[in-house]
């Protein structure tokens, strides 16, 4: 990413906060239905509370529950010392379409890239299948008459009568965003510079994105999705933040506002603003980023984590204590099945983000038998309104949660604490009349192979991040969160044969938790098409130092000195030849020959660990170079300790009848609380019972708590 300009940007995102008496963080995460909210106070005092999203303007959910947090606490909205957020409104408004009215200038012969897409289907036999329609409609994709070869070498010069016509086009069709992509602009981006200027000379209230700077990375198709993606959502994202941001202003909150991103950094809201195509996947981002930071504390680095919510489950892995990046995914699409090569249903952005796996298993899939007589669970799902049967809104389906309800793993009357009521019976009915009678079972032997297919689906995601990767799942520990989570965790963790399983304090929303510890973080990016044969050390040294200078600039921007700064390089490769590359890092900040050795032995040992083979002998080619500059906090961002609230789990009972499967049976267990296990090792069968999540622990498990209050489930 391309610097900002220092003018744009806060002075430090942390300095107003060290220079005032403030006492709490705050994070944010917004869902569709929830919107979650963390306080964390420097003493390790923690508020945390679910409250219903607002759709229509979902600043006001984040502005209600941070004031009703305030009042709860007793404390002035100078006392917050940081707002973090992770959002969803950029999704939602490329699934709804509802982003803004957006047009692509591209080279001659290229408008329809978009339309071309890739030559992959998520639904392989569906001979049905349509593509998702593109963002820009076809009158809007412009032509510029122009062309550069691969190395930036002007084969035609630039039309600038056209740009004219092109720019005075836009203008009597009152477009919204223009994303300029142009050919090899990776390589030389005078013309879409040229283009630029012209836009900002004639029609200066346009949003405007030239992929030279937001993406000077090869590959035309991603490059011009990811840029239209970019202009699309960001008149969309301006609108939300600024809103938001005066709505702090106008509380009392004199702190800036620093926005997730995609890659599990922290930015402002002003980067995000220009730039909403790296914070797209905010939300799942900050659930892993809480992971990593807690298995560094736990001395854990390698870790699977599972984020498994009302609609979807997510799966991601961190590995010798790093969190394993994707260079590519897709946005607006059908829900992943877990397995990276079925792409094809959603528009490509080509910015790093976490890898995810994602699949549609979550508390409201509905359950159902198809005509093959067969049972199904997912990817539908009964969302928040009817939401499962159990919750007494008109739901009729069968659903995870009503399942979960009749095997007693969660409570039979009520849900969050004793806030939302629920009917066990409703969701007894909901099963016998759309499973167990067509299959001719018990309602309970249908709610558990509902339970056990959920958990097969969700196995497909955690493989599709571990074996799949030529990772054994058996090497690692499985961290679980999302109100969902810890149901499943101990089933799974048996289904993919893992020993101990990490259940976080206030599960239900770690991923505010997880915006709390994440630290500012800003990825760079420029494609150097080399074989290294033909390699030049200074060169490749011109190019890293650059990009090394780009990311101090950033950060020193932001107010972090060069004692603070983290800065990591990674180099895009493959083998002469193929067509996909690898990412592996690049050893410290010297570049010399025996760094290009090291980077060559470990592509050979990761293209081994991925595809079961190397080939040494075949030449090395170098693709892209990237640069990560991290701004590193004064005092860590984790908490020595957690002050957990007075429980209130709103058990009305210490024991209840739970179902653990026909080999286990009916079992009576006990219901607890976190504090209860205080250290101690406490055998299963039980149930520990919390405001927004409950942990399943059978028979065969054992469960503890250390010293920062995780539940930590072994098998015996």
């Amino acid at each position: 990413m391309p610097p900002i300009s220092r003018h744009s940007m806060m002075p430090n995102i942390f300095q107003i906060a060290s220079n005032c008496v403030q006492e709490f963080r705050v994070g944010v995460d917004i869902g569709g239905t929830f919107t979650d909210i963390v306080f964390l106070g420097d003493d390790g005092q923690v508020l945390a509370r679910k409250i219903a999203s607002t759709p229509d303007d979902y600043s006001q959910a984040v502005l209600n529950g941070i004031k009703n947090g305030l009042q709860e606490l007793g404390i002035t909205a100078e006392m917050v010392s940081e707002v973090s957020h992770g959002f969803t409104v950029a999704t939602n408004a490329i699934i709804e379409q509802k982003g803004a009215k957006t047009a692509l200038i591209t080279t001659e012969g290229f408008r329809d890239i978009l339309e071309f897409r890739r030559n992959r289907i998520p639904r392989l036999y569906d001979l049905h299948y349509e593509k998702p329609p593109p963002l820009v409609k076809r009158q809007f994709r412009l032509e510029a008459s122009e062309r550069l070869n691969f190395q930036g070498e002007v084969l035609k010069p630039l039309d600038k009568a056209g740009v004219d016509r092109v720019v005075q086009y836009l203008l009597d069709n009152c477009v919204e965003s223009v994303a300029v992509c142009l050919l090899h602009s990776y390589a030389n981006p005078e013309h879409e510079q040229y283009i630029a200027k012209v836009l900002a000379e004639k029609a200066p209230g346009v949003n405007l994105t030239i992929s030279s700077e937001l993406l000077p990375e090869m590959k035309e198709y991603e490059r011009t999705s990811t840029t239209v993606i970019n202009c699309y959502v960001r008149p969309v994202v301006e609108t939300y933040l600024t809103q938001l941001t005066d709505g702090l202003t106008e509380m009392g909150v004199q702190v800036p506002l620093t926005v997730m991103q995609s890659n599990g950094g922290l930015a402002t809201a002003d980067i995000a603003k220009q730039r909403p195509v790296y914070c797209i996947e905010s939300g799942p981002a900050a659930g892993v980023v809480g992971a990593y930071h807690l298995g560094k504390r736990l001395s854990m680095p390698n870790l699977m984590t599972l984020d498994m919510g009302g609609t979807t489950a997510k799966a991601s892995i961190i590995e010798n204590g790093d969190v394993l990046q994707a260079p590519e995914y897709e946005v607006g699409g059908e829900i992943s099945v877990g397995h990276r090569l079925l792409r094809g249903s959603g528009h490509i952005l080509r910015v790093p983000a976490i890898d995810l796996a994602e699949v549609g298993a979550g508390g409201g899939s509905i359950a159902a038998v198809d005509r093959s007589g067969s049972l199904r669970v997912g990817p539908q799902s009964s969302g928040a309104f009817p939401g499962p049967a159990c919750y007494r809104l008109g739901g009729q389906d069968a659903t995870v949660t009503d399942a979960n309800v009749l095997l007693g793993f969660l409570h039979q009357k009520h849900l969050l604490a004793g806030e939302f009521e629920i009917d066990a019976d409703l969701a007894r009915k909901a099963i016998s009349d759309n499973v167990a009678r067509h299959l001719e079972m018990s309602d309970v032997e249908a709610a558990y192979g509902i339970h056990t297919l959920v958990n097969s689906n969700m196995g497909r995601a955690l493989r599709a991040v571990s074996s799949e990767r030529g990772r054994d799942p058996r090497r690692f520990d499985l961290i679980t969160f999302g109100g969902s989570g810890p149901v499943h965790a101990v089933g799974l963790a048996e289904m993919l044969d893992i020993s101990r399983v990490v259940v976080p304090p206030f599960p239900g929303v770690f991923s505010s938790f997880g915006l709390l510890v994440a630290d500012v973080e800003h990825h760079f990016v420029q494609t150097f098409f080399k074989t290294f044969a033909e390699l030049d050390i200074t060169e490749l040294s011109a190019l890293l130092n650059s990009l090394w200078e780009q990311g101090r600039t950033q950060l020193r921007a932001e107010g972090f000195d060069d004692s603070r700064h983290e800065i990591l390089t990674q180099l895009d490769m493959k083998y002469e030849g193929q067509v996909s590359d690898l990412t592996v890092p690049y050893p410290g900040n010297e570049v010399n020959q025996q760094a290009v050795n090291a980077v060559i032995k470990a592509f050979d040992e990761e293209h081994e660990r991925s595809f079961g083979y190397n080939s040494p002998d075949t030449g090395y080619q170098l693709v892209n170079v990237r640069v990560i500059a991290r701004g590193l906090p004064e005092t860590p961002r984790m908490p020595e300790r957690l002050e957990l609230p007075v429980s209130s789990n709103g058990s009305d009972a210490f024991q209840r009848d739970v179902y653990f499967g026909p080999n286990r049976g009916w079992a009576n267990a006990p219901i607890i609380d976190r504090q209860s296990l205080s250290g101690e090792k406490t055998e299963g069968p039980l149930i520990v019972q919390e405001y927004d999540s409950t942990t399943v622990v059978p028979p065969g498990w054992n469960a503890t708590t250390d010293q920062w209050s995780n539940i930590i489930l072994q098998k015996e």
